[in-house]
């Protein structure tokens, strides 16, 4: 399917996928370059995209860190839940009586 958005005052039109949210990321793109570049009136709108590319890049770059170190914490919390489990199963397995003998 094709979508319509709009950055800069430019129209484009881009083929994606029918519950890609397309117009919500073209309007974060418009609004972080519409603000870099009334920080920066020199730059031209390549320069500025370019920079605002970068920037998103960046914060995508640190959030995956982020992801990959808590599904590590989330990797190590489930080892020893399931180590802590484990010896519990094993614990009461000692402690059982033991199954009576079925006579023959």
């Amino acid at each position: 399917m094709q979508k319509q958005i709009t950055i800069l005052g430019r129209s484009y039109t881009l083929r994606a996928d029918e519950n890609d949210d397309l117009e919500h990321s073209a309007a974060e793109v418009d609004r972080r370059l519409r603000a870099l570049i009334a920080r920066a009136p020199t730059f031209d709108s390549y320069t500025g995209a370019l920079l605002t590319a970068l920037n998103l890049a960046s914060e995508l770059r640190a959030l995956k860190v982020r992801y990959r170190a808590r599904l590590n914490e989330l990797d190590h919390a489930a080892a020893a839940v399931e180590a802590v489990l484990e010896a519990a199963v094993a614990d009461e397995g000692e402690g059982a009586d033991p199954a009576p003998e079925e006579a023959t």
